[in-house]
């Protein structure tokens, strides 16, 4: 289905339970919830009236007055309005088929519940259109990889859906070249591989780790640009395309990348965002065939940060 500028979105299944405790006992149902979901009391009684919220398993009223152990029950399909907006990017290439843009650190990719409207999704609608592919999800038009929120740099954007799915197959085969920039705590060898699995970290689900178990393969190389003396900047190139890869190969080899206080750690510059930057996309074009050297500007938070290191 295409994306239409106002069509609704369902975005996810909103399905929650909750047990009141002796602190809550004797609240209003709606009362109660309102802390809890991100719907206003009105929104909530419309939810109750229709019978998505359930009080040990029966239908109430909005009023109701809640007892100790009682179990709310609450499932909806929670829908959004999927819609364009001016986001700055880059566009360094584009074509009939595709465009490779440049994305912001701080941009998240795609709409969540708790952000609908500023995301890359929203800025290429606005730039792009309404006709951009979405075969396998809604939220997503157009995207067929996807950097961390605050991971800079190249992407690859399907403007038609069959280059959609040539797309997927050649990210899914391994058949682009793509290059990082980062910037690591120490010097590591002046050129290096990491060839281990990544999985879930079973102590974090939010987290991904190096392990046999659940995990899958997972490619790193890289090379040492220049020495900054406790730290280095490196060319990453990654074969595979695992969540976090990069972040939990450099921390694997104890070479975090600064500013990733989720597999690194704390610096003494106060740097809170990965040094991460994909900088180079190397690939035969999916209709064409015609060679596409892509290459991103240097980061200029990249110059700053070395800037003040070498104050």
């Amino acid at each position: 289905m295409k994306i239409q500028l106002a069509c609704l979105k369902v975005i996810n299944m909103v399905d929650k339970e909750f047990t009141v405790t002796e602190e809550y006992a004797s609240n209003r149902l709606d009362k109660y919830l309102e802390q809890f979901l991100k719907l206003n009391r009105s929104q909530i009684k419309k939810r109750i009236d229709k019978g998505d919220i359930k009080v040990n398993k029966e239908i109430v009223k909005a009023g109701y007055s809640l007892n100790l152990s009682d179990v709310i029950s609450v499932k909806y399909e929670d829908k959004i309005k999927l819609v364009p907006k001016k986001i700055d990017f880059n566009i360094l290439y584009e074509d009939y088929d595709l465009a490779i843009i440049s994305k912001p650190i701080g941009l998240v990719v795609q709409p969540t519940a708790d952000n609908l409207d500023n995301t890359l999704v929203n800025g290429l609608l606005y730039q792009f259109g309404n006709s951009l592919p979405d075969p396998y999800d809604e939220l997503r038009p157009g995207i067929v990889h996807r950097l961390d929120k605050d991971t800079s740099g190249l992407m690859v954007i399907a403007k038609t859906t069959r280059a959609y799915f040539a797309l997927v197959e050649m990210f899914k085969n391994h058949k682009l070249e793509k290059h990082y920039l980062t910037i690591v705590h120490g010097v590591p060898d002046n050129f290096g591989e990491i060839d281990r699995p990544i999985g879930r970290d079973p102590n974090n689900r939010t987290k991904m780790k190096v392990t046999n178990k659940n995990s899958k393969d997972a490619y790193t190389s890289f090379s040492v640009i220049k020495d900054l003396g406790d730290l280095a900047l490196l060319d990453v190139n990654i074969k595979t395309g695992r969540m976090h890869q990069i972040r939990v190969h450099l921390s694997y080899i104890n070479h975090p990348v600064v500013g990733d206080l989720v597999y690194g750690h704390k610096n003494k510059w106060n740097v809170n965002t990965q040094l991460l930057h994909s900088n180079r996309l190397i690939f035969n074009h999916p209709i064409t065939g015609k060679l596409l050297d892509i290459q991103d500007e240097f980061p200029i938070r990249f110059k700053d940060f070395i800037d003040r290191i070498n104050k």
